[in-house]
Order: C-alpha cells, then sequence, then structure tokens
C-alpha cells in the first residue's frame, strides 16, 4: 500500500483547478525544470525587447529618408533659383532699374602682353 502511496503523490492529478490555483508549480517536473523555464521567459523578453527596438529604428530610418528627400528637392529648387538670378540678362535688368547708366561692352576686351 505504501508504494500506491508513493506513484499518487508523484504524479498527482492535472486538473483546471489545479492549473489555475499555481498548484502545477510546485509538481515535481517544474521544480526540476525551474532554471531552464527562468532562461525561456528571459530569453522571450529579449526577444520581444529587439524586434521592438528594430522597429522603433526602421521607422526612424524611413522618417530620415524622406526628409533626406525634401531638403534634397529644397537644395534643388534654391540652386535653380539662384541660377536664374544669376544670369547677365537679370543682372543688367536689375542694374538699369536701379538707375546706373551701366551697359553691357559691345567691343571685345583688350589683351596687355
Amino acid at each position: 500500500m505504501e508504494d500506491k502511496e508513493i506513484k499518487t503523490q508523484q504524479s498527482p492529478h492535472l486538473t483546471l483547478k489545479s492549473i489555475l490555483g499555481g498548484d502545477i508549480l510546485v509538481h515535481d517536473f517544474f521544480k526540476r525544470q525551474a532554471n531552464l523555464i527562468i532562461l525561456i521567459v528571459f530569453l522571450t523578453i529579449l526577444y520581444i525587447e529587439n524586434r521592438y527596438l528594430s522597429q522603433q529604428e526602421l521607422i526612424e530610418i524611413d522618417k530620415l529618408k524622406k526628409e533626406l528627400i525634401d531638403t534634397k528637392y529644397d537644395a534643388l529648387t534654391i540652386s535653380s533659383e539662384l541660377t536664374e538670378k544669376s544670369r547677365q540678362s537679370h543682372i543688367e535688368e536689375y542694374i538699369s532699374k536701379e538707375g546706373n547708366s551701366l551697359e553691357t561692352a559691345t567691343t571685345p576686351p583688350y589683351l596687355i602682353k
């Protein structure tokens, strides 16, 4: 009879009530594998954190790419405006509005030797 009592103590019945009540945690299997279970939980938390940080970095990279494209377009616009304003015809037009009597030379420059 003592053998039967030992066997029933080693393998108690697993019921929903024992699982929800926490009695399953004092089961011999969980006592032996406690370190492994803690390691698995820790690695799972690290995996989730790593994935979250990776997603945040991808979002930041996309944001910076859009900002870079906008900045390139702004630089191109400003460069084209500068090119347009620095043309000789626009400079002559600006000078003539100021009331100066400067004109473009009709004779080529002299070379001094």
